[in-house]
């Protein structure tokens, strides 16, 4: 793995938070309140609770902050925390939507980067704007992915890496180091990103990947605590 290699997986990697947070600052400002109010009201059941929960995720793509809108209203008791837990299950199932999106063989970044553009240059009303402006965060996350894969292929080749990638096979160094990446990057999202670009190289096995996984979702916890 050369110089440039590490410098495009780190570029790509910043361009996928960015574009996460890019996206994020647009729902936020097109939905931001309209979310917290339909959180704070379709909480009475379990199941309600949990599809919110899931469909709130899947749309501003993070779990994080749908945890962390949830622990406002238990603290400001707008919800209990029997209500907060069926909201917070359906939050890690619908950050998934990220996963599945980025292991679909399509190349969402053009699709998504020329929709932003679009609606960017010929909108004229905030609200479409701001669209566009979810749309190119949309699609700056893919592009970080795309050159995150193919900065990761040299990898499986790097006998420093195979020998590091033994010691992570074992489920206590695995979890450990997927809840660690996660922690630092305050986002399971980015990290699982980087995950599947290791697998997909083939750099990574998949019983390897499954205790990395298992950490990545606990260190995402460190952000609601």
């Amino acid at each position: 793995m050369t110089i440039f290699d590490a410098l495009t997986m780190i570029g790509g990697l910043c361009l996928f938070l960015f574009g996460m947070n890019v996206m994020g600052d647009g729902l936020e400002r097109r939905a931001g309140n309209g979310l917290k109010a339909l959180l704070g009201k379709l909480t009475n059941s379990k199941i309600k609770g949990f599809l919110t929960g899931m469909g709130v995720t899947a749309v501003i793509q993070s779990s994080s902050a749908t945890t962390v809108m949830v622990v406002g209203f238990v603290n400001s008791k707008l919800m209990t925390l029997r209500q907060s837990i069926g909201v917070i299950m359906g939050a890690n199932i619908g950050t998934t939507v990220t996963s599945l999106m980025l292991s679909v063989e399509v190349n969402f970044a053009v699709i998504f980067t020329a929709i932003g553009a679009v609606l960017q240059l010929a909108g004229n009303r905030p609200a479409v704007k701001l669209g566009g402006q979810i749309a190119m965060g949309l699609g700056m996350l893919f592009l970080g992915m795309d050159m995150m894969s193919s900065a990761m292929e040299p990898l499986r080749d790097w006998k420093g890496f195979q020998d590091m990638m033994v010691y992570a096979s074992n489920p206590v160094v695995g979890v450990l180091v997927g809840a660690l990446v996660t922690a630092l990057l305050q986002s399971s999202a980015a990290s699982i990103g980087i995950l599947q670009s290791l697998a997909a190289a083939g750099a990574v096995s998949l019983n390897t990947s499954l205790f990395i996984l298992f950490g990545q979702n606990i260190g995402t916890c460190v952000t609601a605590l």
